[in-house]
């Protein structure tokens, strides 16, 4: 007997997608060492990266790079021995500055050659304008830091990482948003969730420790959290791509994907098929996996499917989702030149998920 060819049987997982980890090696056994910052800041080599706020730090000009479909953009740099020196040599004021210094990492296989990479989170500090540092404190090793940040940053140009990551290196893309991660977690989370006192940040940034007593008594660290959520391209018994637009987007052009956070107690498969019924009423039949990405906005991982639909009626929920359609080939290449429909980003999974069914770059 005959049986139907499946539109998920040739599909196979997204071979590049661009938030995803370059080549550092994180070295996660090296967090708990007394003193690292310090010792990898002292070591030939070294580079300082700068975040705040979720933004990274660019050399100055290179923001309005991001605008231009081919420039290349980098991370703005500093060397680590000049940093310590401009911190007296010691990284005791951190705290009182509120900087986070994170530990992300070394890459290369020459032992004699090694790089080593740690970013600054400043954006716990207090700023006049955009590179004026608010000298509070009285300490000598804080105010020399505090001319050392002031003058650094002075130099730089701050860009979204969604904006930075289609225009440089895996590399340089890996620690970014290794850094914006964990810069966003500890924005988010001042106060321990178990007695609510003040934390600090512990393992070289990597986690928190909370200052009251009676939780540091108990040695318990305090970890970020990663929310999963599932993004699913559906596709019908003739190929087509079901596209949607969110209530939420304010561009009425912007056309994506399923997607929606897994809830508690169901496994990945289960939150595709229930976010695909909720918003458009298909129910769904194979699912398959296609690939993940951390989106740390703030702190999302995203696992991506493709799906077939068992059926064609759709009915959106009108509180999500407001309209949803599916198309061939021809017609999304047609709403795509006409304006119709614009595309999700260039640093999103959605957008390699629809030119994994599109065949083509869009």
């Amino acid at each position: 007997m005959a049986t139907s060819f499946s539109s998920l049987a040739l599909t196979q997982t997204l071979s590049f997608l661009p938030l995803v980890q370059g080549d550092t090696d994180y070295r996660a056994e090296r967090r708990e060492e007394p003193g690292l910052i310090e010792t990898v800041l002292a070591q030939h080599g070294t580079t300082v990266i700068f975040v705040r706020d979720g933004m990274l730090a660019v050399p100055n000009g290179q923001a309005a790079k991001v605008d231009f479909e081919t420039a290349a953009v980098r991370l703005a740099s500093v060397p680590g021995d000049y940093v310590l020196r401009g911190f007296g040599g010691k990284l005791d004021a951190l705290d009182v500055m509120g900087v986070i210094a994170v530990f992300l990492g070394a890459h290369g296989d020459d032992p004699d050659n090694v790089r080593q990479v740690v970013a600054f989170d400043v954006s716990g500090l207090a700023h006049d304008g955009d590179a004026q540092i608010d000298r509070k404190g009285g300490n000598q090793a804080y105010f020399a830091a505090t001319d050392l940040l002031d003058k650094v940053m002075g130099r730089f140009d701050w860009v979204a990482l969604q904006d930075f990551a289609p225009h440089s290196s895996a590399r340089e893309v890996g620690w970014a948003t290794t850094a914006v991660a964990l810069s966003m977690w500890h924005a988010a989370q001042l106060y321990c969730p178990r007695c609510g006192s003040p934390v600090l940040p512990a393992n070289a940034g990597w986690a928190q420790r909370c200052t009251n007593e009676g939780c540091r008594a108990n040695k318990s660290l305090l970890f970020p959290r990663v929310e999963p959520a599932v993004i699913v391209s559906i596709v019908d018994g003739q190929d087509r791509l079901l596209l949607q637009h969110n209530k939420a987007w304010k561009d009425p052009a912007r056309y994506s994907v399923c997607a929606g956070f897994v809830e508690a107690g169901e496994n990945l498969e289960h939150a595709c098929r229930r976010e695909a019924e909720e918003e458009t009423g298909l129910k769904l039949g194979e699912v398959k996996y296609l690939g993940s990405q951390p989106w740390p906005f703030p702190a999302s991982l995203m696992v991506a499917f493709k799906a077939r639909a068992l059926s064609v009626d759709i009915q959106v929920d009108r509180r999500e989702t407001t309209e949803a359609a599916f198309f061939t080939r021809d017609e999304f290449t047609e709403a795509l030149v006409s304006g119709r429909i614009v595309p999700p980003g260039k640093s999103t999974i959605a957008r390699y998920m629809i030119e994994e069914w599109y065949g083509r770059k869009l």
